[in-house]
């Protein structure tokens, strides 16, 4: 069973940045697939960025160009790199991991981007 903790969220204004990280408790971290969702309020879960055990990203296009998904597997820990932040980047962010039919979650940050 492999544990995830998000931590960096926050309040920025408009235009700055903030990094999220999401730390694994298992050792066999570099197996997984992982990716960032995020949930604004009063709508669904949606995907933010993907990156594969073999470091292949993906990102939904609102996000292209100004988050960056990364990974380092000698420290279980995923990051989301988040620049030109907007206030509809405001949501809950959730940290994924995946592996087969293996699929668990974080518990979420907070990320609040002011106008």
């Amino acid at each position: 069973q492999v544990q995830l903790v998000e931590s960096g969220g926050g309040l920025v204004p408009a235009g700055g940045s903030l990094r999220l990280s999401c730390a694994a408790s298992r050792s066999n971290f570099k197996i997984l697939d992982l990716g960032w969702y995020r949930q604004p309020p009063g709508k669904e879960r949606e995907l933010v960025a993907t990156i594969t055990s073999a470091a292949s990203t993906n990102y939904a296009d609102s996000v292209k160009g100004r988050f960056t998904i990364t990974r380092d597997n000698a420290k279980n820990t995923v990051y989301l790199q988040m620049n030109s932040l907007k206030p509809e980047d405001t949501a809950v962010y959730y940290c994924n991991a995946r592996f087969r039919a293996y699929d668990t979650w974080g518990q979420g940050t907070q990320v609040t981007v002011s106008s």
